[in-house]
């Protein structure tokens, strides 16, 4: 005899079904979460808060004519298996397997891609406009947690789509508090009046009518201004109102009946935007991820070893420096977007409560509030993942390096990232941030130089950002010791033949690469350049003039990067008939797989930085070769 769960292929089949029926189904489709989010990796705790909710959206709803849209999109995978790939699942996260987050290349029920918090209103906004004007019927629907609600481009989208009448459903994913009896029962049964058709048309009967007789209109005022006053006491909803929303709920996220009860309610009785606010608990249905939803918010592969005893992770070695720099300056502070836990900054916060401040899922706020502090004498350092700094480009611009305030961008995931895709790559700050006038960039080769970097970009008293990657590192050094002066790198290998200028997390490869090659006769000087705004020029002159072959090497795209600076450098020192190789990520976007692969099949791992240097150095020699023979005709 088949699951529940094996008789499911679209989301039609989930419309014959009973409610008795859909609460196996949701025990089994946990069950799946729990077993595959274990094996695989992955957002674990989000997803299993939104079973009920997914199932009762594909029962009300006719996806994929009905659009629905899931913010940042990391718990659409009861979604996923409601919608043709249950086969697949086994697969998520894995390389050439499925996205971890929507994917309309995986599936027409996907309708955008989507990686980042706060989108998915505006995105839907977009979609409803369209469906107007192509006169269509069909719905749009975005899903959006309590945390990403507070994004700007959220409350942007949702004061624009209240003052414009956009006809879109809001569904309020929260699942940071829980339903109070009384109210949620009082509001459930105001909504049930306020969207029901008759009650609808026999309002505005009455207003009309009112409005012909004397003191009528006077009426109708005060009449709205008692109704304002009882619901601004008892209803959670008249914000939303007030910006131009109908509001639904709070209705019980786990309770099928209700869901399909107010989603379908909003489906027949009213057009224009309305929130309909559904309360669930993260990680529902599995007790360890009930009882430490932040640990079960993503998780690793189960089979994934730990670091060796002698390493530890860029962001863990960051937490421990910034800790020690905050204990001898009490100027020092730290702002991070809703990634006090993925920072490393946790344990700082337990230590230092009110020197870390954790704004939320608001990039361009922690920036700007940290421009802010900077202007009274303190030091902020603003930790964010790469992917999401690019969210604060203007901030870091207009508010940071136009002052030349010291705030020091402490920036994680730097490079391919791994698993989550190319939403999350952090590929793209090197090329943004070196054109901004006054601010330094580095990239540590190790956790050591991390900590000197960071003690050295305290001293500096101006903008300063230093990337490093997601990962383990040997942490060599327990002390912020030495400064390093911004624009000096420094030799780790001495070669005749070729020089290997490289940044960050690519310095440990170049130097393998420079070992294979140097079994196959070619000699190669290895730089640890360190900084990528300023430049060493010393170093660079010195390895054209030495061995008239550069190639550089780094973690981010190829456009605008660490290479372009030192083309652009070679350029205006007017040095010519240089042979130059930038070795980096090429013009596309990475898709989600092993960091250790994905750096391979880009040709960054030592074994491909020596693959191309090798060619290079065969062209050139082919070439002399070439011109020689041509100088005995």
């Amino acid at each position: 005899m088949k699951t529940k769960l094996e008789r499911i292929g679209s989301p039609e089949d989930l419309k014959n079904m009973g409610h008795d029926e859909l609460t196996h189904l949701c025990r089994e489709i946990r069950s799946m979460l729990v077993s595959t989010s274990h094996e695989n990796g992955g957002h674990l705790a989000s997803n299993l808060g939104v079973v009920e909710l997914t199932v009762a959206l594909h029962r009300v709803f006719n996806s994929p004519s009905d659009r629905i849209i899931w913010d940042v999109g990391h718990q659409c995978y009861t979604h996923k298996i409601l919608t043709g790939r249950k086969e697949e699942f086994g697969t998520i996260r894995r390389h050439r397997g499925l996205s971890g987050f929507p994917d309309p290349l995986e599936s027409e029920h996907d309708p955008v891609f989507s990686g980042h918090a706060g989108t998915s209103v505006s995105t839907a906004a977009g979609i409803a406009a369209a469906i107007k004007l192509k006169e269509s019927a069909d719905r749009v629907i975005a899903v959006i947690g309590d945390g990403s609600l507070g994004a700007g481009i959220a409350l942007e989208a949702i004061n624009h789509a209240g003052h414009a009448g956009t006809d879109l459903t809001i569904i309020l994913n929260d699942n940071g508090m829980s339903i109070s009896p009384t109210v949620g029962s009082i509001c459930r049964a105001l909504q049930k009046i306020r969207c029901n058709r008759k009650y609808i048309s026999a309002k505005n009967r009455i207003h009309d009518r009112a409005s012909a007789l004397p003191f009528g209109r006077s009426f109708l005022e005060m009449g709205a201004i008692m109704k304002r006053m009882f619901r601004n006491t008892i209803m959670p909803g008249t914000l939303w109102e007030e910006l131009g929303l109908l509001y639904m709920g709070p209705v019980d996220g786990h309770n099928i009946a209700e869901l399909e009860e107010i989603l379908a309610r909003r489906r027949d009785s009213h057009s224009g935007p309305a929130i309909i606010h559904v309360v669930t608990k993260k990680g529902k249905g599995y007790r360890p991820a009930e009882a430490n939803a932040v640990h079960f918010h993503g998780i690793a592969p189960s089979c994934k070893k730990d670091a060796p005893e002698d390493e530890c992770t860029f962001s863990g070695i960051f937490a421990e420096s910034l800790m020690d720099l905050m204990e001898r300056n009490e100027k020092i502070v730290a702002v991070t977007a809703a990634m006090t836990d993925g920072t490393g900054l946790a344990p700082v916060a337990r230590k230092f409560p009110d020197r870390v401040f954790d704004v939320g899922i608001c990039e361009q706020h922690a920036v700007t509030m940290a421009a802010g502090i900077a202007t009274q004498g303190f030091i902020p350092v603003v930790a964010i993942y790469s992917t999401f700094l690019q969210r604060a480009y203007d901030q870091i611009i207009h508010d940071v390096c136009i002052q030349g305030l010291p705030v020091i961008f402490a920036i994680d995931r730097a490079g391919v990232v791994g698993d989550d895709g190319k939403t999350h790559q952090g590929i793209f700050d090197i090329s943004f941030l070196r054109t901004v006038p006054g601010l330094t960039l580095c990239a540590p080769m190790d956790g050591a130089e991390l900590r000197d970097m960071l003690g050295t970009a305290v001293a500096a008293r101006r903008p300063f950002a230093i990337r490093y990657p997601r990962g383990n590192t040997a942490a060599r050094s327990k002390k912020n010791g030495c400064m390093l002066r911004p624009g000096k790198g420094e030799i780790l290998r001495e070669g005749s033949d070729c020089a290997i200028l490289a940044v960050g997390s690519m310095v440990g490869p170049s130097l393998a690469a420079a070992e294979q090659l140097a079994n196959a006769g070619i000699d190669c000087t290895v730089a640890n350049m360190r900084y990528i705004k300023p430049l060493d020029g010393d170093i660079i002159l010195e390895a054209a003039a030495s061995t008239g072959t550069i190639v550089t090497v780094e973690e981010n795209v190829v456009s605008g990067g660490f290479g372009s600076a030192v083309l652009e450098f070679l350029n205006r020192e007017g040095m010519r008939g240089i042979a130059v190789k930038t070795v980096a990520l090429q013009d596309e976007f990475i898709e989600h797989g092993p960091q250790a692969l994905m750096r391979e099949k880009s040709g960054l791992d030592a074994a491909g930085i020596a693959r191309q240097i090798w060619s290079l150095y065969s062209d050139i020699h082919r070439e002399k070769t070439k011109q020689r023979a041509g100088a005995w005709r």
